[in-house]
C-alpha cells in the first residue's frame, strides 16, 4: 500500500513539474514566459541596467545554471565575455552548446553587420554580426517560435499546451506590431546619431536616417578628436536626436548636445531597464514614446 501511495506521489510531483528555464537577457524571459505559461519557471542572468556585455559571475548564477533544464542565450557573442566561466561553475552537461537543454537564438535571425575581417584593430566587433536584434520587435514572433519547438522537445507531455500559448501570443503580438508600425510611420527619415552600435536594428526597421556613432569604433572611448567630428557631422547634417543607451558615459553625449543644439534621448536596451519597461510591449511602447514625439 505504502509503495502505491509513493508511486502515486512521485506521478502527480512529475506532472505538475515545470521546466526551470534560465535565459542570459530580460526579453528572453519575457518570451519564455508567454509561451511556457504554467509550465515553465524562469530566472535571468543578467541586471538589465548594466552592460549586456559584460556581467560578473555570482555564485548565485552558478546556482541558477545547476539547476537549470534548458538555458536560452541571444547569441551572437553578445554573451562571449561572461557565460563561458559560469557554466564551467555550474558543470550542468546538459546546457552545454549543442546539447538538449541549450538554445541559441540567433540561430534565427538575419544579422547585420557582419564584418568581412575580424581584427582588434577595428575595436570590440562580434563575428557574427550585431548581436543587438532585441531592438526590433519584429523579432520576438520568431524568437517565440523557436522557443515554444524548444520546449516543446523538452517537455513534450505539454507539447500542445506550448503551440497553443504560441498561437496565443503571436495573435496578440502580430496585432501589436500593425499598431506599433502605424505610430513609427510618422518618424521615418529622423535624423539620429547613436552612442554604441545598439539600435541599428529598429532604426532600420523604421527607416531612420543613422549618421553614425559617437564611439569611433565598437567599445572604444571617443577621444576629444572624434567627439569633434561628431559635432561637426551633427551640424553638417541637422541632426537633432542622439540615442543614448542607460550603461555608457554621457558626458560625450551631453556635450556634443551642448555644442549642437542636438538633444540626447535615453533608450532602453531590454526589457526592465529603465523604469516603466517590466513586459514587451512596455519596453517598445517606451522607445517609441521617446523616439516619436
Amino acid at each position: 500500500m505504502r509503495k502505491i501511495l509513493l508511486l502515486t506521489l512521485l506521478a502527480s510531483v512529475s506532472l505538475f513539474a515545470k521546466v526551470n528555464v534560465v535565459t542570459t537577457y530580460a526579453y528572453l524571459g519575457e518570451i519564455v514566459k508567454e509561451v511556457g505559461g504554467e509550465n515553465v519557471k524562469v530566472d535571468v542572468l543578467a541586471d538589465p541596467t548594466f552592460d549586456p556585455h559584460f556581467v560578473v559571475p555570482k555564485p548565485s548564477l552558478i546556482t541558477k545554471l545547476r539547476k537549470a533544464d534548458l538555458l536560452v542565450v541571444n547569441g551572437g557573442q553578445l554573451e562571449i565575455g561572461w557565460l563561458p566561466p559560469l557554466l564551467r561553475g555550474a558543470q550542468n552537461r546538459e546546457l552545454n552548446v549543442g546539447a538538449k537543454g541549450f538554445l541559441d537564438v540567433s540561430g534565427v535571425i538575419t544579422m547585420l553587420n557582419k564584418p568581412a575581417v575580424v581584427s582588434r584593430a577595428l575595436g570590440d566587433v562580434h563575428p557574427d554580426g550585431n548581436p543587438h536584434f532585441a531592438l526590433d520587435p519584429h523579432n520576438v514572433g520568431i524568437i517565440a517560435k523557436l522557443i515554444s519547438r524548444k520546449l516543446a522537445l523538452l517537455d513534450s507531455s505539454n507539447s500542445v499546451v506550448y503551440e497553443q500559448n504560441l498561437a496565443a501570443f503571436l495573435a496578440d503580438w502580430n496585432q501589436y506590431l500593425k499598431e506599433y508600425d502605424a505610430k513609427m510611420a510618422k518618424c521615418e527619415g529622423t535624423k539620429v546619431v547613436q552612442y554604441h552600435d545598439l539600435f541599428t536594428y529598429f532604426l532600420k526597421r523604421y527607416k531612420f536616417d543613422l549618421y553614425g556613432n559617437i564611439e569611433p569604433l565598437p567599445g572604444i572611448t571617443p577621444s576629444s578628436k572624434n567627439t569633434l567630428k561628431t559635432i561637426n557631422l551633427v551640424k553638417e547634417k541637422e541632426v537633432k536626436t542622439i540615442l543614448q543607451d542607460v550603461y555608457h558615459e554621457k558626458k560625450t553625449a551631453k556635450f556634443i548636445a551642448e555644442k549642437t543644439g542636438a538633444e540626447v534621448v535615453i533608450i532602453p536596451h531590454d526589457v526592465g531597464s529603465v523604469e516603466g519597461t517590466d513586459t514587451l510591449k512596455s519596453f517598445y511602447n517606451t522607445i517609441e514614446m521617446r523616439l516619436c514625439r
